[in-house]
């Protein structure tokens, strides 16, 4: 019954953090969600037994991506502007 519910909270927060990073204009806080995201799910793949691929899932997906991610943010623009979205939906 607890691995159940710990489950459901996980993939809850995995939701939440995943609709958080979309809402998000301020790219610094998007990418960290996406790397909670990946944590989250390295912890939900190591708690269905499958170890190799919560490793993977670790280092690929919250430390190297998240790290690539931070340096594109910081040699362009954080913030989303709202002229861009503006333009694309004119078009």
């Amino acid at each position: 019954m607890i691995y159940f519910v710990l489950i459901a909270f996980l993939l809850l927060l995995m939701i939440a953090a995943a609709v958080y990073s979309i809402r998000q204009k301020d790219l610094l806080y998007a990418t960290l969600a996406t790397g909670i995201i990946s944590l989250v799910l390295s912890i939900l793949f190591y708690l269905l037994q499958a170890p190799d691929v919560a490793l993977t899932e670790a280092a690929i997906g919250v430390a190297l991506t998240t790290i690539i991610f931070l340096i594109t943010i910081r040699n362009t623009v954080r913030y989303e502007s709202d002229e861009d979205n503006f333009k694309s939906e004119v078009k």
